[in-house]
């Protein structure tokens, strides 16, 4: 008796450097990781992380501030900065000590929010990449059947070096359960695994670190920065992005 053995496809990871390319890559029945370090995504984990009920992405100010009138906690930021009338900004530290626990936050940010307009039409899910929580958006992705593709944020549809090297630390983090063959992955790989030991220094800089730093939120930088400080992913669902533990699936 002959026995056949049906081998399971090898799974691929590719990255976008910016959302200008987007275009370039299929999105559909993708994962999709969107990465936003410094600070929209690193903010969206911290604030789950610290129990708030969910995170509504939001493309511009105005309809960010009319959510403030349906029960929202209003979150917004251009240019690095909060923005005017608006109850938050992007600081990751807002959240720590479950200070919004509960609470339905609506976001808008220079970068990230807009990253994540632009896949969750067509992507088989999104989520939300960050230093703080890749060992569980690794194991996550790991237990996934579908292909992954990182979109870097960037800064105003520039490369920019933060959102790069996390994409180079997912890539290797899922070596080698996928495969590639897309060259920003395999030289972001290369770039994050010579990098590993000096983040901190590395990204000191770049050109956002130092636009954060003109505006005194070293702690900010520090905090997006930090490995693992939680165990849950950040998902888009329904329009909203919602917290799981990686053992609830």
């Amino acid at each position: 008796m002959r026995v056949f053995l049906l081998k399971s496809r090898m799974r691929n990871i590719e990255v976008c450097v910016s959302p200008e390319l987007i275009h370039l890559f299929e999105t559909k029945g993708k994962n999709v990781v969107i990465v936003d370090i410094f600070r929209a995504t690193s903010t969206m984990m911290a604030a789950l992380a610290n129990g708030v009920e969910s995170i509504t992405p939001v493309m511009d100010l105005e309809t960010c501030r009319v959510m403030g009138s349906k029960g929202y906690v209003i979150a917004g930021e251009r240019n690095g900065l909060a923005a005017e009338g608006f109850e938050l900004g992007n600081s990751p530290l807002a959240y720590l000590n479950h200070a919004y626990a509960g609470k339905k936050i609506a976001m808008t940010t220079t970068n990230g929010t807009s990253a994540i307009e632009k896949t969750k039409s067509e992507a088989h899910q999104v989520l939300l990449g960050a230093f703080v929580n890749i060992k569980a958006t690794t194991q996550y992705l790991n237990d996934q059947s579908q292909d992954v593709l990182i979109l870097c944020a960037g800064w105003k549809g520039k490369f920019n070096l933060e959102d790069s090297l996390y994409a180079g630390a997912l890539v290797s983090h899922l070596h080698p359960h996928f495969r590639t063959d897309c060259d920003s992955a395999i030289a972001l790989k290369s770039l994050y695994e010579s990098n590993s030991h000096r983040l901190q220094i590395f990204l000191g800089q770049a050109s956002h670190a130092k636009r954060l730093q003109n505006h005194n939120i070293d702690e900010d930088i520090a905090f997006c920065l930090s490995m693992d400080l939680y165990d849950i992913v950040g998902l888009l669902s329904g329009g909203e992005l919602i917290g799981i533990q990686t053992n609830d699936r």
